[in-house]
């Protein structure tokens, strides 16, 4: 049985929770694969992946990585936080890309408490979209490379960046969006976690950023407005550069 969660009742069910892949220093690493779509194919496990940030890996967590065979790791953080907390260690075969979608400091647009938060977030991922239009593209179409698979996508704590790519690709793969955001809300149990460590650190919170949670109508919100300005997904994703070709090559590779 799943957990409804939300004013859009999204269920959380165990296909979902069961993607996840548990490690030491990352608390927000899952599988992207096993997804539902509406042609009643399925996303195809172990070929694209989504977490926090890897700069942190050694130890154990290292081999458990390694045995996953990435191939392709897509670092969405800018390059002055690739610089400040350092990049995914290297493994033999592992390429290394940083593509940042460019997005205004969200310090000059900070969260209110008591707002809505899921209309806030969904304000700040359509105004990332627009403005990080060649960045998001560039980076769906890097997934949609079979050649680049397995891919790891991430950003600082694997829930806003990561999850408008994702949810950007699952939308071209036919998944509905009540499922895109039932993996999207994934990632509140996994701040958890993350906070916790966060807290270890004893670094501090920036003013005006928004909690950890990520709501699941931020998403439904989010993938809904776009295909309004945009008529669909794949026509936001072609004026952000992706042909038909790349959304063939995406589905060829990743649905089974």
């Amino acid at each position: 049985m799943g957990r409804p969660t939300g004013r859009y009742r999204v269920r959380v069910d165990d296909t979902q929770v069961n993607r996840r892949i548990p490690f030491s220093v990352m608390f927000n690493f899952r599988d992207v694969g096993g997804q539902p779509a509406r042609d009643g194919r399925t996303v195809r496990r172990g070929r694209l992946y989504r977490s926090d940030s890897p700069h942190r890996l050694d130890g154990a967590d290292r081999e458990a990585f390694a045995a996953l065979g990435v191939r392709t790791v897509i670092d969405l953080r800018r390059p002055s936080e690739v610089e400040r907390d350092g990049r995914v260690p290297e493994f033999d075969g592992l390429a290394y890309r940083n593509i940042h979608p460019e997005h205004a400091d969200w310090g000059d647009n900070p969260y209110r408490p008591g707002a809505d938060l899921a209309r806030y977030l969904a304000d700040r991922y359509a105004d990332l979209a627009e403005t990080g239009a060649a960045g998001l593209g560039e980076a769906v179409g890097l997934i949609a490379d079979q050649t680049a698979a397995p891919v790891l996508v991430h950003c600082v704590a694997g829930k806003d960046r990561t999850g408008i790519v994702c949810g950007l690709t699952l939308a071209v793969l036919g998944v509905p969006d009540t499922d895109i955001a039932a993996d999207y809300a994934l990632s509140t149990e996994a701040a958890e976690r993350f906070q916790t460590w966060f807290n270890s650190t004893g670094k501090q919170v920036r003013p005006g950023l928004p909690p950890l949670t990520t709501p699941a109508e931020a998403m439904i919100l989010f993938l809904t407005e776009l295909r309004h300005r945009h008529g669909s997904v794949e026509g936001y994703l072609r004026h952000a550069g992706l042909t038909d070709a790349d959304f063939a090559a995406l589905r060829e590779h990743l649905l089974e």
